[in-house]
């Protein structure tokens, strides 16, 4: 998994933000990565996360060592550990009601068909993007470029 979605187009030649593909291994791994650390990363730890690996039982723990000494080297802290969903639901057949709803302040209706459809890095992104108190200026522009539009 090394895709880069266009609505993260502003930021992943720099990869100054956290693009959605290392923030769906950071719930894979279980590790809270805050910006701040991202920013203490150098441009080679950037890449590196990107394009470890982070699937089987074996990679997501050397990700998560990797990630963690990244910090502590880079940051001088130690990240905060996430609970792991051993069912996340971007893994799961059934739809959100949090992306429903945020889809239809867009007035769009999207059906289970149009779900299962997606990869779970999609679902991923437009569960994240779907959360109340978060950004979601880039939503929409996910729902168009997954084709849910």
């Amino acid at each position: 998994m090394n895709e880069f979605f266009q609505f993260e187009r502003d930021f992943v030649e720099s990869l100054r933000c956290i693009p959605m593909q290392v923030r769906y291994k950071l719930d894979t791994c279980g590790v809270k990565l805050k910006l701040h650390h991202w920013h203490n990363l150098t441009a080679d730890d950037r890449q590196l996360l990107v394009s470890a690996l982070c699937t089987t039982e074996a990679q997501i723990a050397s990700y998560r060592d990797t990630l963690r000494q990244l910090v502590s080297d880079r940051a001088g802290e130690t990240p905060k550990d996430l609970a792991i969903d051993p069912d996340p639901p971007w893994h799961l057949p059934s739809l959100p009601d949090s992306v429903c709803q945020k889809a239809a302040e867009f007035d769009i209706q999207l059906q289970p068909e149009q779900w299962q459809t997606l990869t779970p890095l999609q679902r991923f992104a437009l569960i994240k993007l779907s959360r109340s108190g978060h950004e979601n200026k880039n939503f929409l522009p996910a729902i168009v470029e997954f084709g849910l539009r």
